[in-house]
């Protein structure tokens, strides 16, 4: 680490503390969800795992069409604008 006045933007600040909250969240939740689905929603464990391929089959698909944007744009989309 440099000893210069360098300052961390606060966007990128708030950033890092919203997605440590939305990791704990995500983390929390997680594993009660299929309880949740079967037990209370009162759908067979073939929905639950139905359920969980579609949601990685979606994962999977827009990893590779935002893959080919990025290749065709030639540079990576940024999602924190600073001023």
């Amino acid at each position: 680490m440099s000893n210069t006045n360098e300052h961390i933007p606060r966007q990128v600040i708030l950033l890092g503390w919203v997605s440590f909250f939305a990791d704990i969240s995500s983390e929390m939740i997680y594993p009660l969800m299929p309880v949740f689905v079967v037990s209370v929603l009162g759908a067979q464990p073939v929905v639950l795992g139905l359920i969980e391929g579609v949601a990685q089959a979606v994962v999977s698909i827009l990893l590779i069409i935002i893959g080919v944007m990025t290749d065709r744009n030639g540079k990576r989309v940024s999602f924190v604008h600073f001023r």
